[in-house]
């Protein structure tokens, strides 16, 4: 981390890093709500993406994109750096760091955008990792460039923004076995998948992260908790690589099992949603599976991203518990340590949801909630961006990454099988037939 050279002027607002992803994502907000702001990230190509047949030089020519892509640069200029500000982060040389991890994101939006790509369920977030990885294994990074470099900034803010894209209407309107089989699959999953962890010594910073991705919502889960625990970054490019990687074969095979076994589309649909971990992957296994089975599916994926910001508050707080007891054990744990300890955009996380799902009015949320959610997309492009730029391939030898690996691949085993059987139970023996 760069040197700090704080003035004693500037000084009064520091804040701290976590305080100032809350303030900034809510600055964005209410830029996008109130200032009435409709212009979200570039985009490719549309929701279906770009293809070799396509006019690519007409593609990249369009007014609207470089709109986009020049009010994205000020808007996310002038708000990474009020974070950096109140953060108490010296901003020296920082505007040119960041002015190429732009472009670096953007070049992983448009890789991204491919239709073949897209039709994989491929996240923005795979490319950011794998161009950050290649260039900074291939090349020494100057210090101009390494200033851009503010992954748990650009992180804490992305989870702020992403709170307002989790509506609880949405869930609580879509039916209660939804919500149900959300509840019991996110608890039982993540203690197995944390269990098998720690009895395969995989550390339990390694374990709480691996188990919030096979759990709750994969990606987005994985992300939150490594911001709750602070933890390695470097463990986390490992977990969000295995997610998406894995996800594929389940994306594509699931669909035709459940078929094979005569289950229902609703059935079908409900196991989808609960056991693949990346959105995009559920849309297209639920495609597969028919009209009803997207339906289902997508009902029980919103389900467990809902609960994605209860599970973080429940895992900041397990884990100031857990590292302070392990450093004074048998002591009794102060509340004012759990809140030194705490991660405060978690609570700009919870807040957004909230004012989203039951202040604003549902059109005001919906037309908001787009543009806030490339936002927070583009943020996490940042940030992996970032990751890859600090990982150095050698790193990954000395991770012991079998034993993840394989309590990875365990515990989704479990998932796939566990939720089978309470989505039949809920969705066929009790529920709408």
């Amino acid at each position: 981390m760069a040197e700090n050279k704080e003035t004693p002027a500037r000084k009064r607002f520091v804040i701290g890093q976590d305080w100032a992803s809350v303030v900034t994502g809510f600055i964005l907000i209410l830029f996008v709500v109130i200032a009435g702001y409709t212009v979200g990230t570039p985009s490719f190509g549309g929701k279906a993406g770009w293809s070799g047949d396509q006019d690519i030089p007409g593609i990249l020519g369009s007014s609207s994109l470089w709109l986009s892509a020049l009010s994205t640069f000020l808007v996310f200029g002038v708000i990474s750096l009020l974070g950096m500000i109140l953060s108490g982060e010296t901003v020296k040389k920082y505007l040119t760091g960041f002015l190429s991890l732009y472009l670096l994101a953007i070049l992983a939006q448009f890789i991204s955008s491919y239709a073949g790509f897209k039709n994989l369920g491929l996240e923005t977030v795979l490319f950011s990792l794998l161009i950050g990885l290649i260039i900074g294994n291939v090349f020494r990074l100057p210090g101009w460039l390494r200033a851009g470099v503010q992954t748990e900034l650009y992180v804490k803010i992305g989870l702020v923004l992403l709170g307002a894209t989790i509506l609880f209407k949405d869930i609580l309107s879509a039916g209660s076995f939804g919500l149900i089989q959300a509840v019991i699959v996110v608890t039982v999953v993540w203690y197995f998948a944390f269990w098998i962890s720690r009895k395969m010594k995989v550390d339990d910073e390694f374990s709480t992260m691996l188990a919030s991705a096979v759990s709750i919502c994969g990606v987005s889960a994985a992300i939150a908790t490594a911001g709750a625990i602070n933890g390695d970054k470097k463990k986390l490019s490992f977990i969000i690589s295995l997610v998406l990687i894995i996800a594929i074969p389940m994306m594509i095979f699931l669909p035709i099992i459940a078929k094979w076994m005569g289950l229902s589309e609703i059935v079908t649909g409900a196991w989808l949603g609960g056991t693949i971990d990346t959105t995009g992957a559920v849309v297209a296994a639920g495609t597969i599976a028919g009209e009803t089975g997207l339906k289902y599916a997508t009902i029980v994926k919103f389900s467990q991203n809902v609960l994605l910001g209860l599970a973080a508050f429940a895992i900041s707080i397990f884990w100031a518990y857990r590292s302070r007891g392990k450093n004074e054990k048998g002591k009794h744990v102060p509340a004012s340590i759990i809140w030194e300890r705490f991660p405060k955009f978690v609570l700009g996380f919870i807040l957004a949801s909230i004012v989203f799902s039951f202040i604003l009015s549902p059109e005001t949320a919906h037309s908001s909630g787009k543009v806030i959610k490339s936002f927070s997309t583009f943020w996490f492009n940042l940030a992996f961006i970032s990751i890859g730029l600090e990982t150095r391939f050698a790193d990954f030898r000395h991770m012991e990454s079998k034993k993840p690996f394989y309590s990875f691949l365990i515990a989704q085993t479990f998932n796939i099988f566990f939720t089978l059987g309470v989505s039949y139970l809920l969705f066929q023996l009790l529920g709408p037939k």
